[in-house]
């Protein structure tokens, strides 16, 4: 039987009605989250927190404190700084439980609105903490905002209540509407991940690849805003040339300008960065302020959207292993002084001479001998944030080492492919293949297979070798693919060495480091010995002077005082292995080599 108009009509708005309906309820039943942060006692160095939550029904509810940040692999327990935790309900105080070193169970009790309270200590200032004085208030939001168990994905509202007399909040996170310290917040992952600035910083604005990038500067220096708007705007550009694609459409630079430095961290569409507040007229500490740019710039794609698998969706309570942070931080750190050479800003002789440091510091690191890149990534967690004397012997930086290999890689594909390819390829492959189209992290395999797609060869005994292995690389090797030479400055420098670095303390000169293999190290020299003598003649300040006249091969005595015991130790003194790489062009290069060479180093 035929369905009349009128009945065909109505059973079509019947399912559209019941979706309606569905959707309104889910609108209504849909929890609301809202943080409000507050700074009454800057001087104190609090943060206050405040959290509203709606329209989640539950018997309790846990909030969280993260233990680390994204980018900085280290366990920091952020919730050894939260104090004066409180729960309520429609002003009547609810009770809840601290049941394991960051959580906090509320006895909810169903209650359909509920808020919690707390403070955060925060005096240190560094690029991963956060920190507030009568000046600034600085937060990382790992380090300050709690989250509730299994709802990071909830969005949610953050309204701050900045201290009396500052005006201005700096930070990747949008306002809602026209009040600047209203602001949308769409998960978990992006509050912890938009470090916020609040005082009277000076903000100054430039545009690069079509992108507005807001600079704030924190604190005095002797910046000029002119020349840093051009450089950095140049150093961004030769950035974001290769990967070819820009992934955001605004950018943040917080700048913290102090006595000393201190490095920076990236984060989704922003970093901040802690630099010498009186270097940017000194050439040397300039160059190096734009590489600390290029660096947490360059990990807009590398780290943020290029990533190894496990980082990503973020565990926050616990360690999240890798073996490719010498892909995330090493290429990175290739990269920075790399981008900077690419804008124009150093000669090629100037970045020839950062590599043949670069060089230098893994052939004068014994540790590189005894753990591979893939080690010193997973070991992060536990032992690159927390060093001691005897680092150096055991372990290599994923930096340093990682940057070393991505220089070699680069090297090695552009001759493999006679120029037409480089390490560029193999990031835009990874942003294309696993950022873009699976939206996931890579593996181990899928690394190499991704810089094997892009050699044209297999990488086999390259990964073998240098980074599941310790290998010494042949540096000279791969340079001479570009028409390049490796020599050492050390070379015919003939220097009694004994392998122990001390320092004056108080007077008295104590032993800090001994160098693996070593005549220190060989004869017993220990870590805290005072050195009071050698061959019965006192040593000075310093224990180059005591050295100087001495010769290759001789045999001292060195008097000891290891606690407060008097002690001989008996060696003999060898060359110093100490290395000094400089490269320089071969004089008669091949076609090939010319091409390669000018492909690397950007030469017209």
């Amino acid at each position: 039987m035929f369905k009349t108009l009128y009945q065909t009509a109505l059973l079509m708005l019947i399912p559209l009605a019941a979706s309606v309906l569905a959707k309104a309820e889910t609108s209504a039943q849909a929890p609301k989250l809202e943080y409000v942060l507050s700074v009454t006692e800057p001087h104190a160095h609090y943060f206050d927190v405040e959290i509203n939550v709606s329209g989640l029904k539950q018997d309790y509810v846990d909030l969280k404190m993260a233990v680390w940040t994204p980018g900085s692999y280290l366990v920091r327990e952020y919730a050894r700084q939260v104090e004066g935790f409180k729960a309520e309900n429609a002003g009547k105080s609810l009770g809840f439980d601290k049941i394991n070193k960051n959580t906090w169970r509320v006895q909810t009790q169903n209650a359909d609105k509920f808020s919690v309270k707390y403070r955060v200590y925060a005096y240190e200032l560094t690029v991963r903490t956060s920190y507030v004085d009568a000046t600034q208030g600085y937060l990382n939001g790992a380090s300050v905002f709690m989250f509730l168990d299994k709802k990071q994905d909830l969005p949610s509202t953050l309204t701050v209540k900045p201290y009396a007399t500052w005006k201005e909040i700096t930070t990747a996170l949008k306002p809602i509407g026209k009040d600047k310290w209203v602001l949308n917040v769409p998960n978990f992952d992006t509050l912890a991940d938009s470090p916020i600035q609040l005082g009277n910083q000076t903000i100054f604005n430039f545009t690069a690849s079509g992108i507005d990038h807001k600079v704030a500067m924190c604190g005095e220096g002797n910046y000029d805003i002119a020349r840093l708007q051009a450089d950095m705007k140049a150093v961004t550009e030769a950035a974001k040339d290769v990967v070819g694609e820009h992934p955001c459409t605004d950018y943040t630079f917080i700048v913290h300008n102090t006595p000393t430095g201190g490095g920076g961290l990236e984060h989704l569409n922003s970093t901040t960065l802690v630099t010498s507040k009186f270097g940017y007229q000194n050439p040397s500490s300039y160059e190096g302020f734009l590489s600390l740019v290029a660096h947490e710039y360059f990990h807009l794609w590398n780290v943020k959207r290029i990533r190894p698998k496990a980082l990503g969706p973020f565990d926050y309570e616990n360690e999240n292993y890798t073996h490719l942070l010498w892909v995330s931080e090493g290429f990175t750190a290739y990269y920075d002084d790399y981008l900077v050479r690419r804008a124009g800003i150093t000669t090629p002789e100037a970045f020839l001479n950062v590599v043949g440091s670069n060089f230098s510091y893994i052939e004068n690191t014994p540790g590189s001998r005894y753990q591979s890149a893939t080690e010193s990534s997973f070991d992060a967690w536990i032992k690159y944030y927390r060093p001691t004397e005897n680092s150096n012997n055991a372990s290599i930086s994923y930096y340093n080492k990682g940057g070393v290999v991505a220089t070699i890689l680069d090297l090695e594909i552009l001759q493999s492919t006679g120029g037409t390819k480089s390490l560029d390829d193999v990031m835009r492959y990874l942003y294309q293949e696993y950022y873009k189209k699976q939206q996931r992290g890579f593996t181990d395999e899928e690394m190499q297979k991704a810089v094997e797609l892009v050699a044209g060869k297999s990488m086999d005994e390259f990964f073998k070798k240098y980074i599941w292995g310790t290998d010494a690389i042949n540096y000279g090797s791969y340079l001479a693919y570009a028409g390049l030479q490796l020599t050492d400055r050390f070379a015919t420098r003939q220097e009694a060495y004994l392998g122990a670095n001390a320092s004056n303390q108080g007077g008295k000169l104590v032993v800090t480091s001994v160098v693996r293999n070593s005549p220190a190290y060989k004869s017993g020299i220990y870590v805290n010995d005072e050195i009071i003598a050698i061959d019965k003649y006192r040593v000075g300040s310093d224990l180059a002077s005591n050295l100087a006249n001495r010769k290759i091969g001789e045999k001292v005595k060195v008097l000891v005082s290891r606690g407060g015991v008097l002690e001989t130790v008996e060696l003999t003194l060898e060359r110093n292995p100490v290395v000094s790489y400089q490269i320089s062009r071969v004089s008669n290069p091949t076609a090939q080599q010319e091409t390669i060479y000018k492909k690397w180093l950007r030469i017209k």
